[in-house]
């Protein structure tokens, strides 16, 4: 009942054959000349500034002394590693590592016409004017049903600060009641901030202030799709309407920051009684101190939720931080488009990225009372903690773990997503009900397939222009399962083509053990083309589903 027609075209092929990428991997960006230190004893991180500069052969910047945690500085000629190498010798010292910069997981874009796809997707176009697939959604409405959050639930937006004067995020900003009714310029609350009554600000980590307003838009984005005011006749609404917004600024204006910041800021959001911590940034190497702060938010039962990243990376195999971080508490967030594919920037990973959820085209609030589009797994991360809002109002007495799990075991499995994260698709009506998704109809894994043999050269040649075509005679759509698919990503890809010259789908990168999107008729045309720089394994189609 099969057919199967290859029809290759003679390649244009010269010059060499590169077999892989540069040699040397960039180091993860951190502040010039500057550690961050763990000290063994309380009372070594105690000591006088001069005794510590002395101890450690270093300016001392600042100290987190309940930590045992000092930022060190040195001349910014000295070699990272040498530094590293020689302070971990000193036996005061129990970690050294150098003060990492962090940055926002955006993609930017458009603010062009949008709508909130990612609660409610009945097929309409994105503000690319992409078409999109009815119920590739978070399932928001009908989660509404249940529950639209509660003022008791406090989340942290972990970002750039937050516009807390934005007319759809000022009613849901979480108030500092010791802070809002105390006095003007005195520490009421005695946590060391002074006026931090809508959160704080650690992007000069070593002067806190009470104030994070958003000076980028980032935070205030993330902050809309998380709990953006409900039925209220203006602007959007987040996943939880009902919610209370702690604004914790560490990233800046430029949407950088450091790690001295980031261990601040988390600390913070946790002793002010953060339930979740939403985290859209990543970047820099391991980091034991950040782990350990993040440690602390689990022992405190926070939900850490934290973007993927968006190197189009396997973080399998390639940790990127914090998303990976071996943690309980943390659940790792992929981006998916209006129709259910994997973003093309989005990380991955079958083990260490738990969910998808939208983050592409994601219209939401920004700083200066307005509203963008924009698109990354920095977009994604906030619609599941929202989702996390939605949770713990519910059953507010659920750990933070059987959240986690909770959200991760009731995921909807979808083709875009598989073998890309350990479940599926984030889903609030069915992590509200605790039930689990019936299969998708239409993921080509449960349609029938037939066995062909589709295969590019392994590697495949410098400026190859290949053409197959595959077909089952009478289907309605099909789908190619690729069992391995590795190219150059964004140079060299595979567009398919249905009967009648449309363009469905155009594919790169890597692509293991996937299906492709749904083809629609029974035929469709595989064009291949690769430019001259690096070559690949390339890629094998061993079956095709078809209904």
């Amino acid at each position: 009942m099969n057919r199967l027609i290859g029809r290759a075209f003679k390649a244009v092929l010269f010059g060499l054959l590169l077999t892989g990428s540069s040699a040397f991997a960039a180091e993860p960006e951190s502040v010039p000349g500057e550690y961050v230190v763990k000290l063994k004893s309380s009372l070594s991180a105690k000591a006088s500034v001069q005794t510590l500069s002395q101890e450690l052969g270093a300016s001392i910047k600042s100290r987190i002394p309940h930590l045992n945690i000092v930022v060190i500085q040195k001349p910014t000629f000295e070699i990272q590693s040498n530094v590293i190498k020689s302070l971990s010798q000193n036996p005061n010292v129990e970690i050294i590592e150098p003060n990492y910069i962090y940055s926002i997981n955006k993609t930017p874009n458009d603010p062009d016409f949008s709508r909130l796809w990612g609660l409610r997707n009945v097929g309409q176009q994105d503000s690319d004017k992409r078409d999109g697939v009815a119920g590739i959604d978070v399932g928001a409405e009908q989660a509404w049903d249940i529950t639209t959050g509660s003022k008791d639930v406090v989340v942290a937006v972990i970002d750039t600060g937050v516009d807390f004067n934005h007319p759809d995020l000022k009613e849901n900003m979480w108030i500092n009641e010791a802070e809002a009714n105390g006095k003007p310029g005195v520490d009421d609350d005695n946590n060391g901030i002074i006026d931090d009554i809508h959160g704080a600000s650690f992007v000069d980590a070593k002067k806190p202030t009470g104030n994070p307003l958003d000076d980028h838009g980032h935070g205030s984005h993330c902050a809309g799709t998380i709990a953006g005011l409900g039925d209220d006749g203006k602007g959007i609404v987040g996943v939880a309407w009902n919610a209370r917004i702690m604004g914790v600024k560490f990233l800046s204006a430029s949407g950088s920051g450091s790690l001295e910041g980031a261990i601040k800021a988390i600390d913070y959001a946790t002793s002010m009684g953060a339930r979740i911590l939403s985290n859209s940034w990543g970047g820099g190497g391991h980091s034991e101190i950040l782990k350990q702060a993040i440690e602390r938010s689990n022992e405190a039962g926070t939900l850490f939720v934290a973007a993927a990243g968006n190197e189009a990376n396997n973080n399998d195999s390639s940790p990127t931080y914090p998303a990976t971080y071996d943690v309980p508490n943390v659940i790792s967030v992929a981006a998916i488009d209006n129709r259910g594919q994997i973003a093309s920037f989005s990380n991955y990973g079958k083990t260490k990225v738990h969910v998808g959820a939208p983050g592409v085209n994601i219209y939401s609030s920004v700083k200066g009372g307005k509203y963008a589009s924009w698109s990354g797994t920095s977009m994604a991360t906030p619609h599941v903690s929202g989702m996390a809002v939605l949770l713990a109002s519910h059953e507010p007495h659920l750990t933070n773990v059987e959240m986690k799990e909770r959200i991760v075991s009731t995921a909807r499995p979808i083709s875009g997503l598989r073998g890309k994260v350990k479940a599926g698709l984030a889903n609030a009506y069915t992590m509200l009900t605790n039930t689990i998704p019936e299969p998708d109809p239409n993921d080509p894994i449960n349609w029938q397939t037939v066995p062909v043999s589709v295969s590019s050269l392994h590697p495949y040649r410098e400026k190859t222009k290949e053409e197959f075509e595959v077909g089952v005679p009478g289907a309605k759509q099909i789908a190619l399962y690729f069992s391995k698919f590795d190219t150059e990503r964004d140079y060299d890809k595979i567009e398919l083509y249905d009967s009648a010259g449309n363009k469905v789908a155009t594919m790169s990168g890597k692509n293991d053990d996937t299906f492709s999107a749904i083809i629609p008729g029974d035929t469709v045309k595989i064009i291949f083309t690769s430019d001259d720089s690096v070559q690949r394994y390339g890629f094998d189609i061993t079956k095709v589903a078809w209904r």
